[in-house]
Parts: C-alpha cells; sequence; structure tokens
C-alpha cells in the first residue's frame, strides 16, 4: 500500500490520539495550573506528530527516517515529562499507567518503521 499523505500513516494517527489525551490531562487534571510543565509537555507531544508529518513532507527517505527520530527523541521526553506529572501527583496512577503505555507502544511502532524504511529500497519522490 502507498501513502500518499502523512495523515494515513499508522504513526502519525497515534501520535494525534497521544496528543489529544495530553491535551486533555492538561485541562482537566492539576496540571491545567503548572504553567511550565504544561506547556513542556503540550510541545513535546505536539513535536511527535509534526517531526512525522514533516519528515514525510520532505520527500527523501533519510531525512524521513532523520525526523523519525527526532520523533522518538519528542517521545522519549513526554514520557519523561508524564513520569514528572505523576511524581507532582497532577494525575492518577492509572492515568499515567495508560498514557504511558501508548508512548511505549507508538515508540515501538516508529522505531519498526524506521528499520522498515531502512531496509527499503525506495528513496523517496525527490529521487524520482
Amino acid at each position: 500500500m502507498t501513502v500518499h499523505r502523512f495523515e494515513d500513516l499508522e504513526t502519525w494517527k497515534l501520535a494525534r490520539v497521544l496528543c489529544t489525551k495530553i491535551r486533555d490531562i492538561t485541562l482537566n487534571t492539576a496540571l491545567a495550573k503548572d504553567y511550565s510543565l504544561k506547556d513542556q509537555i503540550l510541545g513535546s507531544s505536539g513535536s511527535v506528530m509534526d517531526n512525522i508529518a514533516e519528515g514525510f513532507e520532505r520527500d527523501g527517505r533519510k531525512e524521513f527516517i532523520q525526523f523519525l527520530y527526532i520523533a522518538k527523541g519528542s517521545l522519549g521526553e513526554t514520557r519523561s515529562q508524564l513520569t514528572r506529572c505523576y511524581d507532582a501527583k497532577h494525575i492518577s496512577e492509572v492515568l499515567f499507567d495508560e498514557i504511558h503505555s501508548d508512548c511505549i507502544h507508538l515508540s515501538v511502532k516508529i522505531k519498526n518503521f524506521i528499520n522498515y524504511l531502512s531496509a527499503s529500497e525506495f528513496n523517496g519522490l525527490k529521487k524520482k
């Protein structure tokens, strides 16, 4: 299956769901008043989906892989900030476990996608 839009990528869709969950906790938990941490976690979670989109739009396999690694790094940052939210008692253990699990799942998906692209002979639309 050929993907023509980044919105069709499973990794981007999962990143969007994660970003929505993060936005929800910034609005509906005590995190709403921890302005610095709230801004950091919104930024890092948004960076995951944005870097997947930007890498795709670069139309080159190597650049896309580079941006996927950046997205994976931002996801690690989000996970760390999520832990800070939990440690500060901004979110419940149940909510932490759910979102942390989502992060781990997405991290594996991004890494598998990187591995797939690395093994692929397709170099992207720039090379056509």
